[in-house]
């Protein structure tokens, strides 16, 4: 019988600085937690930009108490799996727009941060079948892409060098979660799977609000993670899309 599993190449190197750029707060308890606490377990200082502060998610809460409840969880989420830093771009929740102000955002926290890896999110109209992707994270995952470049030129966002943020060109990798086309893997069994766990739990408020029958942290990761494992030949894996390894030489060599 043949092997049907995608080929995945592991995400291999250490890395010095990663950066997680994505919409809401919990986009990146959805499996790259997993990911950052091995990162970050491995030396490198990681640092999440949240475009919104999730305002919008709960339909029980109005947004103002929504805001401040979920940037408690958020960051409480992100301690979790040892990240300090989180910030927040302060944009209406379910109203992004992508377009040079939100590139702008995005390339300042480039080059405050100055990553090797940046991690953003999927900007394809679906996740899979069946499974359209929130307007959101289509427009923050293209700027993201954008931005990275912006982040290294020095003629864009002329204001950023005038507030002290140099050009930054020293973004190595750029990946994707959540892509329906992954290329590379992390193998996260054992602590960081269990660690992505406790993380995603810190949204107390959030998944207290979702319907009955979603699955609970454990279980949702289980199947993400898990899913990655089988493509990649491990037990968990976080699985993304490397659209870009400049550790890698293009012509080969």
């Amino acid at each position: 019988m043949s092997d049907e599993r995608p080929s995945l190449t592991p995400l291999e190197g250490t890395f010095r600085s990663v950066l997680c750029v994505v919409a809401h707060p919990d986009d990146i308890e959805y499996g790259t937690a997993a990911a950052v606490h091995r990162w970050v377990e491995q030396g490198a200082t990681a640092a999440y930009f949240l475009l919104t502060r999730g305002e919008a998610g709960i339909d029980t809460t109005e947004p103002a108490e929504a805001a401040e409840v979920r940037e408690a969880e958020e960051r409480e989420s992100a301690r979790r799996v040892g990240v300090e830093t989180v910030e927040f771009g302060g944009l209406q929740d379910g109203a992004v727009e992508y377009g040079v102000p939100l590139r702008r955002e995005i390339a300042a926290a480039i080059r405050r941060h100055r990553p090797d890896l940046v991690v953003g999110q999927n900007w394809d109209e679906m996740f899979g079948p069946g499974m359209v992707n929130q307007a959101d994270h289509r427009a923050v995952g293209l700027a993201t892409l954008d931005a990275v470049a912006d982040a290294g030129n020095r003629w864009l966002h002329r204001d950023l060098v005038d507030e002290g943020l140099e050009p930054w060109n020293g973004v190595e990798v750029f990946a994707v979660a959540g892509s329906p086309r992954p290329s590379h893997y992390v193998d996260v069994t054992g602590e960081p799977f269990e660690a992505s766990v406790h993380s995603l739990e810190a949204h107390d408020a959030y998944n207290a609000a979702l319907p009955d029958d979603f699955p609970d942290p454990r279980k949702l990761l289980t199947m993400i993670l898990g899913g990655g494992g089988e493509a990649a030949g491990v037990e968990k894996a976080w699985t993304a899309e490397v659209v870009f390894d400049r550790r890698q030489s293009p012509w080969g060599e």
